[in-house]
């Protein structure tokens, strides 16, 4: 590759979290995820037009995964950009960019169950009629495989890296080993202080794939994930600093899954414990973080292992 490709970071504050987006300053510009509605014109705008960039000539709105913080802020940007932008989006996570009900949805199939909250539900509809600037359709889906133009000799493969959500992908430039991952590689999880998938499995081989086949030189998250010490990675990580995070990532879902299987193994019971039905679980992780703070990753977590415990076994390979 001959055309330099520089990558920088465009933060927007969100409550307890820092969200994180990525503008890859290529021929035809990309931005790797959107934040919530505000942040293109209170913090892309203007981030941009301080290393001499416009919004307005944004080409690509890369999202990795479907979740409100990433994609909040896609039809905001899409409309910055004269709706020039290709919006692109793994087919299996684009339900959450067409509708608000679909994260409302999620929410109820899955640690809704745990969380005992009678006006969750009005919660969630909130939140995403507040956080979402719009619904709509993209204007690319992917499942894996593809390569995209950036103009010039920049191109972008699109990697399937489903754990996170179903649709969360990774996407490299191809030539430099610089990937983002969105929220695909958690270590021992954010502000909320534990990991968050729906499937363990395809997380753990997630993983796999990106440490042994991406192999990135420069890794990209999506919000600063802490070590087993509590002490935070930045966004932008070195090669070193991958490695070291993508290990961390398969140590901690190691030590989640033997906890989770553990309790599933011994029976679920419902007791008075804010983590019930899980509450072993939790004290074998020593996890005394409060699972009732969104995005209530504990029980986002510990449900996917349930889910997977109560299928058929499988008479194929096995995944360890």
């Amino acid at each position: 590759m001959t055309h330099a490709v520089n990558v920088h970071p465009l933060v927007s504050p969100w409550g307890r979290f820092g969200l994180y987006s990525f503008y890859i300053d290529a021929p035809e510009p990309a931005v790797v995820d959107t934040g919530i509605a505000s942040s293109p014109a209170e913090g892309m705008a203007p981030a941009l037009e301080a290393i001499g960039r416009r919004i307005e000539d944004v080409r690509w709105i890369l999202l990795t995964h479907g979740h409100i913080d990433h994609i909040g802020g896609a039809h905001a940007l899409w409309e910055l950009t004269g709706r020039r932008a290709q919006v692109v989006i793994h087919e299996a996570d684009a339900p959450m960019l067409r509708a608000r009900r679909a994260h409302v949805d999620e929410y109820l199939a899955g640690r809704g169950q745990y969380l005992g909250d009678p006006e969750g539900e009005a919660k969630v509809t909130a939140a995403t009629n507040a956080v979402i600037s719009g619904e709509m359709e993209p204007t690319l889906l992917v499942s894996g495989g593809e390569t995209l133009s950036l103009g010039g000799d920049v191109t972008v493969s699109v990697h399937s890296i489903p754990g996170h959500t179903p649709g969360s992908v990774a996407y490299a430039i191809d030539g430099r080993r610089s990937v983002f991952v969105g929220d695909a590689v958690q270590v021992h999880g954010a502000a909320n202080g534990f990991p968050g998938y729906t499937d363990p499995v395809a997380y753990r081989a997630g993983l796999r794939y990106v440490r042994d086949e991406l192999r990135p030189q420069h890794l990209y998250l999506g919000h600063p994930y802490r070590r087993a010490d509590g002490t935070p990675y930045g966004v932008e990580l070195d090669a070193a600093q991958a490695q070291e995070a993508l290990s961390q990532s398969l140590e901690a879902e190691g030590r989640v899954s033997a906890a989770a299987c553990g309790c599933l193994e011994a029976g679920l019971r419902e007791t008075d414990s804010p983590y019930s039905p899980f509450a072993p679980a939790a004290d074998d992780l020593g996890y005394a973080g409060d699972p009732t703070l969104e995005p209530s990753p504990f029980f986002t977590s510990l449900h996917g292992y349930r889910t997977q415990h109560n299928q058929p076994r499988s008479t194929g390979a096995s995944h360890s």
